[in-house]
């Protein structure tokens, strides 16, 4: 008799089929927004889960993985499926997620890796991004995220002092206070930059004066 710790003692679980995985699809979406091609991947974890329970049961190999590859375009087809009943919309969830990561403070680069990462079109990506914020130009809109950032780390004009803003040689400021003053500059460069900004937007913020950015963070609340 075979003992139950074999293996193939288990029987293993049947596969999902395209009625399972379109209720996964809609129990995903009653949760989540999301893009066509995100929840292709969704629906493509559900089939993993299933690949390996199955062979830990003791399914053939073989076996497994021709299922699997046969429920690929059905995966597909049922986010086909979503996109027909309109439960998922590329180009409303690119505008939504856009003005969202803009008014966090991330850059129209980061915007676009993030959608793009998604599966959105470039097309509805540069899309999303123009109609951000109503009445702003890609610039302005770029300005705006890049202070939003600013604020959350007191850079430039959210400093609450005057180190990071550019300032010309000043006899008074001894030799250790303009070269911290520097360094101070270049570390906040560096955040821009890694953030996806380009070096005319980070200087234009860091040389900032307060009162401007507020003006322009009261702009991004009143269009929001």
């Amino acid at each position: 008799m075979t003992s139950s710790s074999s293996p193939g003692s288990d029987t293993p679980p049947s596969p999902p089929d395209r009625a399972v995985l379109r209720e996964a699809a809609l129990a995903h979406l009653a949760r989540f927004a999301t893009t066509q091609k995100s929840l292709e991947q969704v629906l493509a974890r559900r089939v993993a889960r299933w690949e390996r329970a199955a062979l830990k049961a003791g399914a053939e190999s073989e076996d497994v993985s021709a299922t699997a590859a046969a429920l690929k375009p059905v995966i597909q087809a049922v986010a086909a499926d979503m996109v027909q009943l309109g439960a998922v919309n590329d180009e409303a969830f690119a505008r939504a997620r856009a003005k969202r990561l803009v008014r966090s403070g991330r850059s129209g680069k980061a915007v676009q890796a993030h959608l793009a990462a998604r599966g959105v079109d470039a097309e509805v990506r540069d899309s999303a991004l123009q109609d951000v914020v109503e009445g702003f130009s890609a610039t302005e809109t770029e300005l705006s995220a890049a202070l939003v950032l600013a604020r959350k780390r007191r850079l430039g004009p959210f400093a609450g002092l005057p180190s990071l803003r550019h300032s010309g040689a000043d006899d008074a400021e001894g030799e250790d206070s303009r070269l911290k003053q520097l360094a101070d500059r270049q570390k906040a460069l560096g955040v821009f930059a890694r953030s996806g900004y380009g070096r005319d937007i980070a200087e234009r913020v860091l040389d900032m004066e307060p009162e401007e950015a507020g003006m322009w963070m009261e702009r991004l609340r009143s269009e929001s």
